[in-house]
């Protein structure tokens, strides 16, 4: 059931996401394209109460319980950012905005970027670890929450994993190519 409805939320999350920039930009109409977007939350919420009755209705918590975690954890880390960058290629294609800047490309700025997108991933594990806590002291049998205990690693290496990455655009930066200025692009970001 509960990977069902991890689906289902997934689906929910970008069915609405399309509603609302369709709202927005196609119909012209940004209140209700604002309040589709703000309904996103509600799935997680959703999620996550159906993954608590599950539990309290006797569930042998196993990995379907660490993947709502990580799940919730995720959107929490990344959905505004996700949700911000498709919202400004909709404006550009739909409502005449200017091209969105993309991340930069070299050096020093795609170094803290990509160090920005690493500390949504970081909350989203701090997220996940907080759920799965919650979700062992309600099972309060250690014999039963091995599973549970395990994800938490999954969202640590998860985490650790994305900083090593990101730590790897600080120790070897990709350099500009001849002519075109290492920080062109945040330049561009700034001026706007």
């Amino acid at each position: 059931m509960i990977v069902a409805l991890i689906a289902a939320c997934e689906i929910g999350f970008w069915v609405l996401l399309a509603a609302g920039l369709s709202a927005r930009y196609l119909m012209r109409m940004p209140r209700l394209g604002l309040g589709l977007l703000l309904c996103e939350p509600l799935l997680e919420v959703v999620l996550l109460v159906a993954t608590a009755l599950d539990l309290k209705n006797g569930a042998e918590p196993n990995w379907t319980h660490g993947l709502a975690a990580l799940y919730i954890g995720y959107t929490v880390g990344h959905g505004h950012r996700t949700v911000k960058w498709l919202d400004g290629h909709a404006a550009h294609r739909l409502g005449g905005a200017p091209k969105p800047i993309g991340p930069p490309r070299y050096g020093t700025p795609r170094a803290r970027h990509e160090g920005k997108v690493w500390l949504g991933t970081l909350v989203g594990a701090v997220v996940a670890t907080v759920l799965l806590q919650l979700a062992i002291w309600y099972v309060d049998d250690p014999s039963r929450v091995t599973s549970l205990e395990s994800w938490r690693y999954t969202a640590w290496r998860t985490a650790g994993i994305h900083g090593l990455v990101a730590l790897s655009y600080w120790i070897w930066p990709r350099k500009a190519p001849v002519g075109e200025p290492e920080g062109l692009l945040e330049k561009e970001r700034l001026r706007r």
